[in-house]
């Protein structure tokens, strides 16, 4: 919002005219009484010639004094001038600029000022007369410093600040703090000091920083303006610590769910962990009887997924975790989420590197282990093979006298699965697994995604209280209004108990694997939490060391380096386990040739923007399991951007492998076809043929040829002609005598030896 030169030169009862010069020379952009100024100086303008005929508390005695006395007669009013008000003229205004440089120490101007007063204007009135000696002008005092021998009180008014500071009574030993949180905005900062906005964007201006009253300052510079007018700044970084009380509000709420008398049974979280192709999802098909390897690329499973089955009316969630060597964090993941974890074992094949690598993650988890001994009815199954394994490794089988459950099974056939199941209910029962229904919601993000029509989705395995639709829930930087929740065979639920697990649509963004999901008490909670997340972890990266000063040690490192060449790559998945399992399987690439950089990875379908994105990195895009979306090849295409699509890991990894030999410079091997002796030289009638005699191999028209003599290589190039008697032929072998033309050569001599060979282009490896 702005104001007329010509609406405030009303207000102020000055001339348009000097008024515009006024304002010209405080530095604004003004030409005439159409131009207008911003509000905030109006004001400003307004309250300081508003203040020239305020009184003061020391001359309120004064006025009172002069009111007892007859009046005297007083001038007429000006035609526009209020009664008592005066305009300082831009002389006036010069006049007073120079006495401060002249207190600053500078050279005042040396031309002499007159007094000017508009003719316009009223004369200003006369002070009123006092009997007493005249008194010079009172200033207001200055801001007092903020010290412990002159507190202020917080957020108290100017007056009331000053009064404390002259040390009224009981101010004593207060402290002048002013909590806040970043950012600090110029409106609300003003407020809490007890000014108007428009003196501290003046305070600013002087400090040479201009901000509007929606802007935010840096913290110092609040602090010295804080510390001018008395206060000191208490900055509370969002995401730090709680206060005192709070943690002890939460402690003491936590404690109150975890009280025996209101947990409840819940189910057990079983997770199916072991080497790939064992059977791990066939075993968790036949439990469901579902047919999930048939939904999966390559019979590899690619992601988590979270079942619950019922076995003599009581629940189990499985969590069927993937068994590709790329899938490691999402299978640790797995196992640090549930309460017992089946280790399955192919009687045939017995314990393999990812077996053991499972065993560890459980291990690591503290998960109480069941094996189920797969595929016994396959050729070559050995069970007590597998037990005598298992015995190797501290896991001593139950009915050999230890406390490790086996369960002999056959997936195909459905054999031992009922008595698996009920093991699996006897170990949770000696677990005692509980849980509070009534507390707040309480789990962990499984798998996460960007779903078409639903938008970032995540599956939620609740571990404590009943997630229910319309919450207001948090996970790290995202926050989520439970629109609605999804079982896993589609069907919308209402309420999800405790050890259940739902696909949660509502997110703000995708929240990542593994991450705490927690129930409060409303939106604005849940969005202030998430932000608070969000300004820590952007914080900690900031202050996160930067990278080591390149040293005389390390610069031919740094310099062989920036000569590698380098793929890079822009990575799209379907869920989020996926990109984490992709950017994994791909950094483990590992060459002295090319290097591999992943530019970006997300969830979600190959946009157009993810093309941009690629091509101003100069970038490949990667896919898995995802689709493209529409007018995306035409784009890509346009940008010379390449996208690859997979739906195999093993596919995925070979491909990038392959992006990433074509920047390498092809390989070349030399074969040798034959050599001649040159016998004698003929001339001819445009240069000489050398006559020679081949003694290995065979000499070939176009082939390349190099000539040496004396061990030295005289010529190198393409051999032009050959001929056998009078006859041009292509090819002459060992024992025949010919005669040869060599390109651009004619200097030939007896003893010479011409080598014919040619040059094969060989795949570059890494």
């Amino acid at each position: 919002m702005s104001i007329r030169i010509h609406q405030l030169s009303k207000k102020l009862g000055m001339e348009n005219k000097d008024l515009v010069s006024l304002l010209q020379e405080r530095g604004f952009s003004v030409t005439s009484a159409s131009s207008s100024i911003d509000n905030i100086s109006a004001e400003s303008l307004l309250d300081e010639f508003a203040a020239t005929k305020e009184p003061t508390s020391e001359t309120a005695p004064e006025a009172t004094e002069a009111a007892a006395k007859p009046a005297e007669p007083k001038p007429p009013p000006g035609p526009s001038m209020p009664e008592g008000m005066f305009v300082k003229s831009v002389e006036q205004i010069k006049e007073e600029r120079r006495e401060k440089e002249v207190a600053r120490g500078k050279p005042a101007a040396s031309a002499p000022v007159v007094p000017h007063r508009p003719a316009s204007a009223a004369p200003p009135p006369p002070p009123p007369r006092v009997s007493g000696p005249a008194s010079p002008p009172v200033r207001p005092p200055p801001p007092v410093a903020a010290s412990p021998a002159s507190p202020k009180p917080m957020g108290a008014p100017p007056a009331a600040a000053a009064a404390a500071a002259g040390g009224a009574p009981g101010a004593e030993g207060e402290t002048n703090v002013i909590q806040i949180k970043p950012p600090i905005v110029v409106r609300d900062f003003a407020v809490m000091l007890g000014l108007k906005p428009f003196k501290l964007i003046s305070e600013l201006m002087e400090m040479n920083i201009f901000a509007a009253l929606n802007q935010s300052i840096d913290e110092n510079v609040a602090s010295q303006i804080a510390v001018k007018h008395g206060f000191l700044l208490d900055i509370k970084h969002r995401g730090e610590a709680q206060q005192p009380k709070e943690k002890e509000k939460e402690k003491k709420k936590a404690a109150e769910e975890a009280d025996s008398k209101f947990l409840e049974a819940r189910p057990p979280v079983v997770c199916i962990m072991g080497h790939v192709d064992h059977g791990k999802t066939s075993l968790l098909d036949k439990i469901r009887t579902t047919n999930v390897v048939a939904g999966e690329s390559g019979g590899i499973t690619q992601h988590i997924g979270a079942y619950q089955v019922s076995l003599h009316d009581r629940k189990i969630t499985f969590l069927d975790t993937p068994g590709h060597s790329a899938f490691n964090q999402m299978r640790e993941r797995g196992a640090k989420v549930t309460d017992i974890a089946i280790l399955v074992v192919a009687a045939d094949d017995g314990f393999m590197p990812q077996t053991d690598e499972a065993l560890k993650y459980i291990r690591a988890a503290g998960v109480t282990p069941i094996v189920a001994i797969n595929k016994i009815d396959t050729k070559g199954a050995n069970i007590d093979r597998v037990k005598t394994q298992l015995q190797e490794r501290d896991l001593m089988p139950e009915d050999w006298g230890g406390q490790t459950i086996t369960c002999p099974v056959s997936a195909l056939k459905g054999e031992g699965i009922d008595h698996l199941l009920e093991m699996i209910l006897l170990q949770a029962d000696v677990l005692e697994l509980k849980a509070n229904p009534k507390a707040a919601a309480r789990g962990v993000v499984i798998e996460a995604a960007i779903e078409v029509g639903r938008g970032p989705t995540a599956t939620v395995l609740v571990e404590n209280g009943t997630l229910k639709a319309g919450a207001a829930v948090v996970c790290g930087p995202f926050n989520a209004k439970v629109r609605a929740m999804f079982d896993d065979q589609g069907q919308s639920v209402k309420a999800a108990p405790p050890g259940s697990a739902v696909r949660v649509i509502g997110w703000s963004g995708t929240p990542e694997c593994g991450g705490i999901v927690r129930e409060v008490k409303n939106d604005r909670e849940a969005k202030r939490l998430a932000e608070e997340a969000e300004f820590e972890s952007r914080r900690q990266s900031a202050a996160a060391p930067s990278e080591k000063p390149v040293s005389v040690e390390n610069i031919f490192e740094v310099i062989a380096a920036q000569k590698k060449k380098t793929l890079r790559v822009v990575v799209k998945a379907d869920v989020f386990g996926s990109v984490e399992a992709v950017v994994s399987a791909l950094e483990g690439i590992r060459s002295d040739k090319v290097a591999l950089e992943v530019v970006a990875s997300d969830v979600g379908q190959i946009s157009k923007n993810d093309v941009l994105i690629a091509s101003a990195a100069k970038a490949s895009i990667v896919g898995f399991n995802v689709r493209h979306e529409n007018g995306v090849n035409a784009v890509a295409k346009h940008h010379g951007v390449q996208v690859h699509e997979f739906e195999i890991i093993y596919e995925l990894v070979d491909g990038v492998r392959d992006l990433m030999a074509e920047l390498l410079d092809p390989e070349t091997r030399e074969i040798k076809l034959g050599v001649a002796e040159v016998r004698a030289v003929f001339p001819v009638t445009r240069g000489a043929v050398a006559g020679c005699l081949v003694t290995e191999g065979r000499i070939q028209v176009n082939a390349n040829a190099r000539l040496r003599r004396a061990g030295n290589v005289e010529f190198e190039g393409k051999l032009y002609s050959l001929r056998r008697v009078k006859d041009e032929v292509k090819e002459v072998r060992a024992g025949t005598e010919c005669g040869i033309r060599l390109e651009d050569f004619e200097s030939y001599q007896p003893g010479d030896y011409i080598e014919c060979f040619e040059v094969q282009n060989l795949r570059p490896t890494l």
